[in-house]
């Protein structure tokens, strides 16, 4: 079967969104403008379809290869999963009615304020150690879950990141263990969104397929290497991705300006 130059060329892009993705989050940083780049005269609803079916395997095969390999904090992960699967239907319905540009510089000002706490903290993220009472524990969760979930349904990029960072700052886990908590609760707001774009018709399966391969096999090499290499290598590539975003987002500011 041959693929067009723009399919070949997402493809290329799936791999490393789901290398990314795989060890600390923010693949679609990568994936999202390759499709609309590569894409323009495809819907932004379909495009945005294609997306979610393209990434949410890599997400899962993650998922599965962390479930065998680290250990989940339960206690933290599930209320947070729960609150965030309601509250991005919340998001996702409030999105049709605010302008994602309102956003953009508080998003920008958060990522700040995530890198500058994760570089005055050098122990941060390097051991498992959680500190909360299980009544805090389950209140935290839920709020993080409800803030982050209604984040990623009302806009998306970064959502990964944002839940290992919360589950770092906040649960006191390892990287390594939160890279593993955010992939669960990201798969899980991910089935959500697409069960709606496949209902509405926005996924092109012909893109979507051969993308979805390459993602797999790129969050594969991802939990492989962040297993292998522990907490250190996983804080590393979370303040490159943490860079990455501020400088994406900025550059939105600046072009919407």
């Amino acid at each position: 079967m041959e693929f067009a130059p723009e399919v070949l060329a997402l493809c290329t892009f799936a791999f490393l969104a789901g290398f990314m993705d795989a060890v600390v989050g923010g693949g679609g940083l990568i994936q999202i403008p390759a499709l609309f780049v590569l894409l323009p005269e495809i819907a932004p609803a379909t495009l945005l379809g294609t997306n979610k079916f393209a990434s949410i395997f890599g997400t899962a095969s993650a998922t599965v290869h962390y479930l065998r390999r680290v250990p989940i904090a339960w206690p933290a992960t599930v209320p947070t999963a729960c609150a965030a699967l309601i509250c991005s239907f919340l998001g996702a319905r409030t999105a049709s009615a605010l302008p994602v540009q309102v956003f953009r510089p508080l998003i920008l000002a958060l990522l700040v304020g995530v890198l500058v706490y994760t570089l005055w903290k050098k122990d941060l993220g390097r051991l498992h150690a959680p500190h909360l009472e299980p009544a805090r524990q389950l209140w935290f969760a839920l709020a993080t879950g409800a803030a982050i979930g209604f984040y990623d349904g009302l806009f998306g990029p970064g959502t990964g990141s944002f839940l290992v960072i919360a589950f770092v700052g906040l649960f006191g886990l390892g990287f390594l263990a939160a890279s593993a908590s955010a992939k669960l609760v990201n798969v899980i707001t991910n089935l959500a969104a697409l069960v709606y774009f496949i209902g509405a018709g926005h996924v092109r399966y012909d893109i979507a397929a051969p993308m979805a391969a390459f993602n797999v096999a790129g969050s594969l090499v991802g939990t492989t290497l962040a297993i292998r290499k522990g907490d250190a290598f996983v804080r590393h590539f979370f303040i490159a991705v943490v860079v990455l975003m501020i400088l994406r987002f900025a550059w939105d500011i600046g072009r919407s300006a």
